[in-house]
């Protein structure tokens, strides 16, 4: 059997009791439809970048989505096949003068996971793009077309994301807009390293290759040569609060570290605050490389990825993730809240079914 270890960046997972492909969404929904019709556990695997598998594998059918094609539905509107890779999706953007998904260079993964995750970095998130979700719903049994309102779009999460099982993304519909530059441009780090204001705009291949040499260096980019890339990408989603909930942080802060020191701080448009989780793991003793050396450690460019430096397993990467929120919570008073999926087991080790 496959072990699917072979399928995730994480490379951790054990085999699958069958692996299907499917290279036309024809096929997709048929493997589908198949396990359905026998109540057999289903996976949908493409980029395998955002997963995190039991040591034990999976006791049922995973479906590799390998569907391909990108189709210019009208000026500077794609359709785009969820099994293709997202980051060729963007280059090819970039290079035919389309804007809207430039900072997301880099990122590893399918196309069809990006509306699940609501994919985002330096400013964009896919759901700024997406007019349209091409989905089998397992429930209804049916192929349905989903408008960016019934897909649920938040921070790092959509109703794909909120209800796993339902549906199946078969292919996603991006509007871009053509012009030779960005849209502005909203992340002051990038910002920085174009030497632009915030808001200004910047040549879109200038864009992608600085995005490029920020995701580099901080272990963001699969390359075989770095083991900091052998991870799901950030383990933790950067905590929203509410107001009060924040100002209690901010006072624990300053009980601990000093007067003088408070968390980020970065109000959302519905009143809470978001803050960030490498900084709260940071500041619980959790730098870069903690763990090492050992066969799972943090990143040693990038505080929030949990790396396999080789020879791990799943079950050690989860012992780690409990450590470490354990401690922001001890420390601080705050959950984080894992971003990759889990399949066949929870953050504390036990399983799913």
């Amino acid at each position: 059997m496959t072990p699917l270890s072979e399928l995730t960046t994480l490379r951790l997972g054990g085999p699958a009791r069958r692996i299907a492909e499917a290279r036309t969404q024809e096929e997709l929904v048929e493997a589908v439809q198949r396990a359905d019709a026998v109540a057999e556990p289903l996976l949908v695997l493409a980029g395998g970048s955002n997963v995190v598998i039991a040591d034990d594998g999976f006791p049922g059918t995973v479906v590799r989505v390998l569907t391909t094609g990108i189709e210019e539905v009208g000026d500077a509107t794609l359709k785009v096949q969820a099994g293709e890779p997202w980051d060729a999706f963007v280059e090819r953007a970039v290079n035919a003068g389309l804007a809207g998904v430039e900072c997301l260079s880099g990122i590893p993964g399918s196309v069809g996971a990006t509306p699940i995750q609501n994919v985002g970095a330096y400013g964009q998130e896919v759901s700024d793009t997406i007019t349209g979700v091409r989905v089998y719903d397992r429930h209804a049994q049916r192929v349905e077309e989903l408008g960016p309102e019934e897909c649920g779009f938040s921070y790092r999460s959509s109703v794909f994301k909120r209800e796993p099982g339902h549906w199946v993304v078969l292919e996603v519909t991006y509007a871009l807009d053509r012009q030779p530059h960005s849209r502005p441009i909203r992340y002051a780090e990038l910002a920085r390293a174009l030497n632009v204001e915030i808001g200004a705009s910047a040549p879109l291949v200038e864009v992608r290759e600085a995005v490029l040499r920020l995701r580099r260096r901080k272990g963001m980019v699969v390359d075989p040569g770095d083991p900091d890339s052998v991870s799901a990408g950030s383990f933790f989603t950067n905590p929203i609060l509410e107001t009060a909930d924040f100002e209690r942080l901010d006072a624990r802060v300053k009980e601990r570290l000093g007067a003088d020191v408070s968390p980020p701080r970065f109000p959302e448009a519905d009143g809470r605050v978001k803050t960030s989780a490498a900084w709260l793991v940071e500041r619980a003793g959790y730098t870069r490389g903690y763990g090492s050396p050992g066969p799972v450690a943090l990143s040693s460019k990038h505080t929030l990825a949990l790396t396999n430096r080789g020879g791990a397993t799943t079950a050690q990467l989860l012992a780690l993730a409990r450590e470490i929120a354990d401690g922001v919570e001890r420390e601080f008073g705050v959950e984080l809240v894992p971003e990759p999926v889990f399949v066949g087991l929870t953050i504390d080790g036990s399983e799913t079914g």
